[in-house]
């Protein structure tokens, strides 16, 4: 401890708030005299890099995790330099696993010989016990773990590793407490995610989630229209409304709520309702959004405002009824149809997006065509396909009719080229036609050209000045590849 003293202010005998914001702020101010300290002493500033993977609720808490490393006074670098490191990880697919301990293990060397560097890895794949214990054993170097219902500790865990100077290994088995209102580094300044609930009741027989995220736990209305009019006033125009599964919002209120007592009913096409209301959101989008809740009530919101972008993402998994009923997915695929078919009604020129699994244990030739057939009728403009992977503690994983990995490859490679082929038909019907995009960034790989999407969610690329960046400007899509549009910007839509 004494080798660790900086100067007599850092420690300052007073005991840490007991929880919520308050201790959080606490150790942030800890570690922001640290850091002024060691610029002092070193002549430069600490640095930080943050590899994200999984979905969009991942990149939403990477943000929040840049925001109090920002706060506390470290500034953002490559990861090659970085002196921290943190990996957010997901653990939906073996791959994803494979991937950290390939990252860890190119680090090994330079963080054996920095004594300024530390490795943090945090997410979901650390709420699986066998991943803790091959840290411990193998990965002994790794400085931070943490999982995920306590990654707003991040201050407080990054304080422990310095002030003991021993790994740091803090997983919590459920939400103890929840945390709003840290400070958040958005990737864009324009466009924001917003969790409003976490976790999953589902229990779909290959997916992990509710074992790494927990049961759902919904945020007040109150904490969430609080928090999206904070954004809204920062100039966020486009939100996108965060949950594992949106449409089941209501399930065990973290706090208690005077809109709640008022309205027993009060759900997410209510919530939805609400925020489109707020006249700075010129769009909002929402996911993930699982069929068998997707109510009429909810179709209604969507259809009467037209701030909701018409872009859903509506994951149908497998097109055959027994596979389904193996997967617990409690739809069946002519109600999944019929679903798709109300949307198309009622929301004329409605985007589908879909996930879809192939290989899951015992899937016949018979139960593959059924999934082919529902892809060439649904009219998808984008789907992400996946091979099952195995995920220990979840049913499927025990099942005994895994399926052989030379015919699961080559049923992929038949759903692909049925998804490229149908995917590129459905998104033609915009060539020629001129859309409102928001214009995100300055194109990657094509100079003096900039990125945006329509609200349908399809990119399109255009030339154009970065000073457009954040706005929504009527582009004619001119040239259709595929998946994405060359467009020209016009004078108007």
């Amino acid at each position: 401890m004494e080798s660790f003293r900086l100067n007599d202010e850092f420690y300052l005998s007073e005991e840490a708030p007991s929880g919520g914001i308050d201790r959080q702020q606490f150790y942030i101010n800890k570690l922001k005299l640290y850091i002024e300290e060691y610029k002092a002493k070193s002549g430069r500033n600490l640095t930080y890099s943050i590899e994200t993977f999984g979905c969009q609720m991942n990149f939403h808490d990477s943000e929040k995790l840049e925001g109090i490393l920002e706060n506390i006074g470290y500034k953002k670098a490559d990861s090659n330099t970085a002196d921290l490191i943190i990996f957010n990880t997901c653990t939906i697919r073996e791959n994803a696993n494979l991937k950290l301990y390939g990252h860890l293990g190119t680090l090994k060397k330079r963080r054996l010989t920095s004594p300024d560097m530390m490795i943090g890895i945090c997410g979901c794949m650390m709420q699986e016990p066998t991943v803790i214990e091959n840290i411990k054993t193998k990965y002994k170097y790794v400085d931070l773990v943490f999982g995920t219902f306590n990654f707003h500790k991040v201050a407080e865990i990054i304080f422990k590793r310095i002030s003991t100077g021993k790994q740091v290994i803090e997983i919590e088995k459920e939400a103890v407490e929840n945390v709003e209102n840290l400070p958040s580094k958005r990737k864009y300044e324009f466009k924001s995610g917003l969790n409003i609930m976490y976790g999953c009741n589902n229990f779909c027989t290959y997916c992990i989630v509710p074992y790494v995220r927990g049961r759902e736990r919904s945020r007040t209305p109150e904490d969430i229209l609080e928090e999206a009019r904070r954004l809204a006033a920062d100039g966020v125009k486009e939100i996108m409304l965060l949950g594992q599964n949106v449409n089941s919002y209501g399930t065990n209120f973290l706090a208690e709520s005077d809109i709640i007592k008022n309205n027993p009913d009060y759900s997410f096409p209510e919530l939805l309702d609400d925020i489109c209301k707020i006249p700075e959101f010129e769009r909002v989008r929402f996911m993930t959004s699982h069929p068998k809740d997707l109510s009429d009530k909810l179709i209604d919101v969507i259809s009467k405002n037209k701030n909701v972008c018409r872009s859903i993402h509506l994951p149908v998994q497998s097109g055959s009824n027994e596979i389904l009923r193996r997967m617990n997915r409690k739809y069946t695929r002519e109600s999944y149809i019929e679903l798709l078919n109300k949307l198309k009604d009622r929301i004329p020129d409605v985007s589908i997006t879909t996930d879809i699994i192939v290989g899951f244990p015992g899937e016949t030739d018979a139960d593959f065509e059924d999934t082919l057939s529902l892809v060439e009728m649904a009219g998808y403009d984008q789907a992400f396909t996946f091979i099952y992977s195995k995920r220990t503690g979840t049913p499927a994983a025990g099942y005994d009719d895994q399926i052989d990995d030379d015919v699961i490859k080559t049923r992929f490679d038949r759903l692909l080229d049925a998804v490229n082929r149908t995917t590129k038909e459905r998104v033609s019907r915009f060539k020629d036609l001129t859309l409102p995009v928001l214009v995100e960034e300055e194109d990657k790989d094509m100079e003096g050209y900039l990125t945006g999407k329509t609200e349908y969610s399809t990119t399109v690329h255009f030339k154009g000045d970065k000073s457009l960046i954040g706005e929504i400007v009527p582009v004619k899509l001119s040239v259709h590849k595929g998946f994405y549009y060359l467009g020209e910007l016009t004078e108007e839509v």
